[in-house]
């Protein structure tokens, strides 16, 4: 029976080649979209999973609530690790406090082989490893960071750091870090197996840093203090509850809260239990790798819901062919009742046809899938391969999906065909003509809403981010590039001499020594108190350091008043922004006026007008100018900026070898990386560029899946009036009107699908553009061009089959049964 089911599945397959293939192909480009985003979702989502009782292991985080709103940080104040050991609370099994560290080099003390920048170390101490659990192939997890100087190495390290010896045999060895800190090797772990987050290489025992402090967090810090490099986890008992950990963490923030220090400028702090399971898609605190490629778990949701309409619409194209097709099997499903085939029987055929047709699909879409992985590769996670599909998970996962595709896609045809009663059939009481297609109708509406939406989608995201990529920052951006000095070099004298050797070269017209560029992805800002007789205003303030030759290099406009005197005076030029936060309307109001900054009455000498510190996509913030408060390993002037000639664009390339040569000889042991302004500004919107790349091949594959699903509608309508058209022919119509006679129901269709998409569409990216504070207009031509477009593209199907049923010779088309 199951052979006699599947030899009949694949002749009505081969039969219908045309409408085969545009299911084939509708469902293939669906599953392939929802293969790829099924292997990134499970990418994504099996971080940290293997973990043992990962599920009781928590980081602790702080949050910052103030007058400019809720900030995160992923490191909390070194005094809580301590506080919450004393507390010994029976919900808390260890507490791990560490601190990440980047060393400039470390050495074999043995070989005098140097490592340049060694990534991933930490300082921490044995609760570490009894918080995550590793497989310890030398040395004992209790003792190795017991003691000072001691160091634990990964499998990995221990081969870069000692290669070509036995890892029994590195025990006892003696690892120089930056010249100074002397470490004995303790241990080496074995790397974990499964995907994570905790990317630590190096533990060097926290002992250590009570002398050697390579953070500069861990011995000057205080509960007015949070540094990201200072981080803590903690593993909760057995059987216990986060909440009254939390409710703990809580208290002790409160307790250390200061509302009223001007310092913290009204802002509070509020410490915060993240999950292990939330390090990987939680935006707000990053990972120890900085990669800021990582997607979200929004973003994750929305590629569901991508893969979810793709494939939903490759099925409807299924049902909507298979049910206009049910006619011409009416005479089979009659012939098969009268013989004693049963309805269940009737579905389970054509259910296994469709499976056969989905089975085909999948097999063309692991094609795809394959290709889809190397051209998305931007959009794809680095470790993600082709070789996750062998995950039994996913194989299971990939069955689940094609037996409910196949469910989707065939069940309403099969109940169609199903229904047919052997009597009407045979003596021909069911026609072409009785067959309404509304449902058709509907699901063709519904595949051109979705594909009108994607559209309009396409051209406003497009339209927005020229727009805010064209408009000005507000300050120059020419032929201006900069580079940091290295952070472990503390050396001033270092960094003048170096300004001054890039100002001399030809190709230089300007070159600084300041803070960060005006527009970055760091922030520094303070807390700082506003005093005017009866007004008092707490904010806060994010600072920018440098001088007035940095203030001209980049066009910046001084609107009132004057710039600092030098850089180590602690003067400030503020924004307009400022103004309107503390309420005065004119500039010259405010100079002479102070702001109270740890207790200090420090002067407001000048007014500059606004520009944009970071994207677009937010607003300008209250922010002032000032030079360096700090000197030595404190100050912020650590980064040289400078201006290429614009007029001699062939021989930047000479420049920038001649700056690095001056690097080479300054800072021999460092890299030398720089960057243009006009690149970072760019990088502000990666995220917007990446959102209008997919919503674009979002928008084709669903204009493909929508227009091949017409096609095959419109082929199976010119077969079922081919008499029709030869009679119309006969009587003089023209191919014209013809194509308009056979066109014209379809184009309504797609112009009810417009009406449809138009308002669901202007909702959404209404709501999208308000999460920018510089926006283009949400313009009426978008969506007429959209229409428009989707109408052409509709015509031109429609078109390419009409006229060929048009050009049929009559006498053949009323030979046609």
């Amino acid at each position: 029976m199951l052979r006699n089911y599947l030899k009949i599945a694949f002749r009505n397959v081969w039969k219908n080649k045309v409408f085969s293939i545009i299911n084939i192909l509708g469902l293939s480009i669906g599953l392939s979209a929802a293969f790829v985003i099924g292997a990134m979702v499970f990418y994504d989502l099996t971080f940290d999973n293997f973990h043992q009782d990962g599920e009781r292991i928590y980081r602790v985080t702080t949050s910052f609530e103030g007058a400019s709103g809720v900030f995160h940080n992923a490191g909390v104040a070194v005094p809580l690790a301590q506080e919450l050991k004393d507390l010994k609370m029976e919900e808390i099994e260890t507490v791990a406090p560490f601190f990440t560290i980047y060393p400039l080099h470390v050495e074999n003390s043995a070989t005098g082989n140097r490592f340049k920048d060694p990534e991933f170390v930490i300082y921490t101490e044995p609760s570490y490893f009894q918080t995550f659990e590793y497989n310890w192939l030398a040395g004992n997890s209790q003792t190795a960071l017991e003691e000072p100087n001691m160091v634990v190495l990964s499998q990995e390290r221990a081969r870069k750091y000692f290669p070509n010896q036995e890892i029994e045999h590195i025990i006892g060895k003696t690892l120089v870090y930056n010249d100074s800190i002397h470490t004995t090797v303790s241990g080496v772990i074995a790397g974990f197996n499964g995907r994570t987050d905790i990317v630590f290489e190096e533990f060097i025992s926290l002992k250590t840093a009570d002398t050697q402090d390579m953070t500069n967090a861990i011995n000057e810090a205080d509960w007015n203090n949070t540094n990201s490099a200072s981080q803590l986890f903690i593993k909760l008992s057995e059987n216990n509850s986060a909440d009254n950990v939390q409710k703990t963490l809580t208290q002790i923030a409160d307790d250390h809260n200061e509302p009223e220090d001007t310092y913290q400028g009204g802002s509070t702090s509020k410490f915060n239990l993240q999950p292990l399971n939330d390090l990987h898609l939680n935006p707000n605190y990053g990972t120890f790798d900085f990669n800021d490629s990582r997607t979200t778990m929004s973003a994750l949701k929305s590629l569901m819901l991508l893969a979810l309409i793709l494939l939903i619409l490759g099925c409807i194209n299924f049902i909507n062919l298979n049910t206009a097709q049910a006619i011409k099997r009416a005479k089979e499903i009659g012939i098969r009742k009268t013989l004693g085939s049963s309805r269940f029987q009737l579905i389970s055929q054509y259910l296994g046809e469709t499976f056969l047709l989905t089975l085909s699909a999948a097999v063309v879409s692991f094609f795809l899938s394959k290709w889809l992985l190397l051209l998305f590769s931007d959009f794809i996670p680095a470790g993600l391969s082709f070789d996750i599909f062998l995950s039994p998970w996913l194989v299971l996962g990939v069955l689940l999906l094609l037996g409910a595709v196949t469910i989707l896609s065939g069940f309403y045809p099969a109940l169609v065909l199903s229904k047919y009663k052997p009597v009407s059939v045979l003596k021909q009481q069911i026609t072409p003509s009785s067959d309404k297609g509304l449902l058709r109708k509907y699901l063709t509406v519904f595949q051109f809403v979705i594909a009108q939406i994607f559209i309009i989608a396409t051209l406003m995201v497009g339209k927005q981010l020229n727009y805010i990529m064209k408009k000005d920052m507000g300050f120059n951006t020419d032929a201006i590039a900069y580079f940091k000095t290295p952070w472990q070099d503390t050396s001033a004298v270092k960094r003048t001499r170096f300004v001054n050797r890039v100002q001399d070269l030809p190709g230089i017209s300007s070159a600084v020594l300041a803070g960060n560029p005006p527009a970055s992805f760091t922030t520094m800002s303070m807390g700082v108190k506003f005093i005017d007789d009866s007004k008092e205003v707490n904010s806060d303030l994010q600072l920018m350091y440098g001088t007035a030759n940095y203030f001209d290099l980049y066009n910046l406009k001084l609107l009132a008043g004057r710039m600092p005197l030098n850089d180590s005076i602690n003067e400030f030029v503020v924004n307009t922004s400022y103004l309107k936060v503390i309420g005065v309307e004119n500039a010259v109001d405010i100079i002479g006026k102070n702001l109270v900054v740890d207790g200090d009455n420090l002067p407001i000498v000048g007014v500059m007008d606004d520009f944009n510190q970071h994207s677009l996509k937010y607003g300008v913030s209250p922010m002032a100018f000032t030079g360096s408060s700090y000197t030595g390993k404190w100050t912020q002037f650590k980064t040289i900026h400078f201006k290429l000639n614009p007029n001699e664009v062939s021989n930047w390339s000479e420049t920038i070898s001649s700056i690095e040569s001056i690097w080479k000889e300054t800072y021999p042991e460092s890299d030398f990386k720089y960057a243009f302004m006009d690149d970072t500004v760019k990088q502000f919107y990666e995220s917007e560029q990446k959102t209008a790349t997919l919503l674009k091949w979002a928008t084709g594959l669903a204009i493909l899946i929508s227009c091949l699903g017409l096609f095959g509608l419109v082929v199976h309508t010119t077969e079922r009036r081919t008499k029709e058209i030869g009679i119309r022919k006969i009587l003089g119509a023209n191919i014209f009107q013809l194509n308009i006679l056979l066109s014209k129901d379809f184009l309504k269709l797609v112009l009810i699908a417009f009406v449809i998409a138009a308002p669901i569409a202007w909702y959404g990216l209404h709501s999208w553009l308000e999460e920018f504070a510089n926006k283009t207009e949400l313009s009426w031509w978008v969506f007429a061009l959209s229409g428009i477009l989707m109408m052409v593209i509709s015509l031109l199907i429609m078109t390419i089959k009409t006229l060929n049923s048009a050009n049929t010779n009559p006498i053949k088309s009323l030979r046609t049964e």
